[in-house]
């Protein structure tokens, strides 16, 4: 471990606070739970919406103080120290404001409205401005500092499908521990706070907030929210992707070309140079850095 951080001491997350300040009635949460070590909190919320349907309803929350099985896009693995990120899941059970269902052609958001979430509410509390790389990255500078991961779940009799939507943040990895040389933390960032129980509130709650809007626009992801723009508008100014020439790796090959927009779904669409249109739902995307 560096020099400089061998003293670090991490805080474990304070559970009570967290629910008074986060679920009914003072907050919009209705469960919050938090283990001290899991395979995957995405994993075992899941589980627990198959096996428990109703005992865990809407914007139900578990967190986890470290993961040792935490799996990320493409399979990829995702572990850290304890204590030194966030990981943290939220079950959706999405309704509109009349009460019915969201339509499951809305699904796709949700993993671009946790990352837009995610990066506002870290700016807001670290005076860090991260950015969005298509399609569910939080990125400084380039460099990965969170991870997002949907997983659907489906209906059960007369019940709607549910959404599972989890994010891993680094929080105060030092240089030795982090899983990749391209990712980095909120302290190799020089964040105002490395406090997790402030970021989590931060988080969650400006989630529950763009949860709600969207939700009440009927999982409309062009339509304007009461506070102000669309999903798509608020995502589209903060995710670095759109105008880069990007390879997008692909089941069948790459293809490479200019990142447009987001479609209707959220896909990413992506001029070939040839002037073709492909929209791309699925893939690992790269940012190609300019020729010197």
């Amino acid at each position: 471990m560096s020099s400089r951080y061998s003293n670090l001491e991490r805080p474990g997350l304070d559970l009570g606070a967290l629910r008074t300040a986060l679920c009914m009635p003072a907050g919009p949460f209705a469960r919050l739970d938090i283990v001290d070590r899991t395979g995957s909190t995405n994993t075992d919320l899941v589980e627990h919406a198959e096996r428990e349907g109703t005992g865990w309803p809407d914007l139900s929350v578990l967190g986890a103080e470290v993961q040792t099985a935490g799996r990320g896009r493409l399979d990829r693995s995702w572990v850290a120290p304890e204590r030194s990120s966030l990981f943290v899941s939220v079950l959706l059970r999405p309704f509109n404001r009349h009460g019915r269902p969201v339509p499951t052609t809305a699904y796709s958001w949700f993993s671009l409205l946790a990352a837009l979430a995610l990066a506002e509410s870290v700016e807001d509390r670290t005076e860090i401005s991260p950015q969005l790389k298509w399609p569910n990255d939080v990125i400084v500078d380039g460099r990965k500092l969170a991870g997002v991961l949907a997983q659907f779940v489906p209906g059960a009799g007369a019940e709607p499908p549910a959404v599972v939507v989890g994010i891993g943040l680094n929080v105060s990895l030092t240089d030795d521990e982090l899983p990749v040389p391209t990712a980095t933390s909120l302290l190799l960032e020089y964040a105002g706070t490395t406090d997790r129980n402030i970021l989590l509130k931060s988080f969650l709650r400006t989630f529950a907030d763009h949860y709600r809007a969207f939700c009440d626009v009927d999982g409309d992801a062009g339509a304007a929210w009461d506070s102000g723009p669309s999903l798509l508008r608020r995502i589209e100014e903060r995710m670095a992707t759109l105008g880069q020439d990007v390879r997008a790796e692909l089941p069948g090959g790459s293809l490479t070309g200019r990142a447009l927009s987001l479609d209707a779904q959220g896909a990413l669409v992506i001029r070939d140079d040839d002037g073709e249109r492909h929209t791309v739902s699925a893939g690992d995307v790269v940012h190609l850095r300019p020729q010197a």
